[in-house]
């Protein structure tokens, strides 16, 4: 049986970043105002650590999209804090998070030398007029070259990729994933654009000159994009904004519009599901039987079924069966089997 993995979650919301991205409010999608310090590191590990099982693989994650854009002197500083737990044996690993810009030899001997050893790129877009539109301040050639650079150091590498940005297209963001596929990463996630207060996306949506995705065009968008990393061996560790004070439905939310839900990826997941149901449902013929039963892993019956039973809602409106039943399979993961039930049967 594989150790518990805990990420122990330390932000440095927009330190150092060396420009604004058009959607970037780090302090708001973070939920921190104040600016990170050696005491608060400490003060945040041991919090984590009061309430971890000893036997866990536990790792300290510098969030905030631009760590190596940290003043250096700063940046040594956080990681010999943290490096400290690993000298102690209570930590096993740090991961950090930036921009593909802010990589080099230099920066990564240094990284290593710390106990970094999972560097997650925040590339958003692999589409130059995409990445122009978004301001990042950076072209394509440069995240190929950081990703490269990464992996031939020995770092594991995650890229974080972006839905609905200025300029993108449904074609734009696949192509861009297929991109991410070529560079080979151990981890991805998924962030659909929501439009936070105060940022310039903000401002160009007010002007009507973008128009964020909607709910339903972000699911079934992610669906996609999580079928072509499933089917390539690459692991999917987060697919939408952690939901905080900050970033949720409703008022008092830093939310102005975007496809925000508290269980973005359960809806993504299950669309997948569906997907794959309808796939087998017109390859094998069986949309004439009356009943349709699905086999599945245990983990997996409420992506088939989907949230509020709307994948079997949706199977009995567009295919007209009379029932659909979902029965698990312990000699299943999350492969999908149906089988047609006739009257006669």
């Amino acid at each position: 049986m594989s150790k518990k993995h805990v990420i122990i979650p330390i932000f440095v919301p927009h330190k150092g970043c060396p420009n604004d991205c058009i959607f970037c409010n780090q302090k708001k999608i973070s939920g921190q105002l104040e600016e990170m310090t050696p005491d608060k590191i400490h003060e945040t590990v041991k919090e984590h650590l009061g309430t971890i099982s000893q036997d866990a693989f536990v790792e300290i994650a510098f969030y905030g999209g631009s760590f190596t854009a940290i003043d250096k002197v700063l940046q040594e500083e956080f990681l010999k804090h943290a490096w400290s737990y690993i000298e102690a044996g209570k930590v096993s690993e740090i991961r950090v998070s930036t921009r593909p810009d802010r990589i080099d030899t230099e920066i990564l001997e240094m990284l290593k030398k710390y106990g970094v050893r999972t560097i997650e790129l925040g590339v958003q877009s692999l589409d130059e007029e995409v990445l122009r539109a978004s301001l990042r301040g950076h072209d394509l050639a440069v995240v190929f070259r950081s990703a490269k650079l990464i992996k031939d150091m020995g770092f594991r590498l995650g890229i974080q990729i972006m839905t609905g940005l200025p300029g993108d297209t449904r074609e734009k963001c696949m192509e861009t994933a297929r991109k991410v596929v070529s560079m080979s990463p151990d981890v991805v996630r998924i962030y659909p654009v929501l439009v936070i207060k105060g940022t310039g996306l903000e401002r160009l949506m007010e002007k009507g000159d973008y128009r964020p995705q909607t709910l339903e065009e972000a699911v079934d968008l992610c669906a996609e994009l999580l079928r072509l990393f499933e089917d390539n061996g690459i692991d999917v560790i987060r697919v939408g904004l952690q939901p905080t004070e900050n970033i949720r439905e409703g008022a008092g939310s830093d939310v102005a519009a975007g496809p925000v839900h508290p269980a973005f990826r359960q809806l993504a997941q299950a669309r997948l599901s569906l997907k794959r149901i309808e796939e087998i449902i017109d390859s094998q013929h069986l949309s004439d039987a009356q009943e349709l039963i699905i086999y599945t892993g245990p983990s997996n019956i409420s992506d088939v079924v989907g949230q509020k039973r709307s994948n079997i809602e949706a199977l009995k409106s567009k295919y007209g069966f009379a029932d659909v039943r979902v029965m698990p399979d312990p000699k299943l993961s999350r492969e999908i089997i149906s089988r047609a039930i006739s009257s006669a049967d």
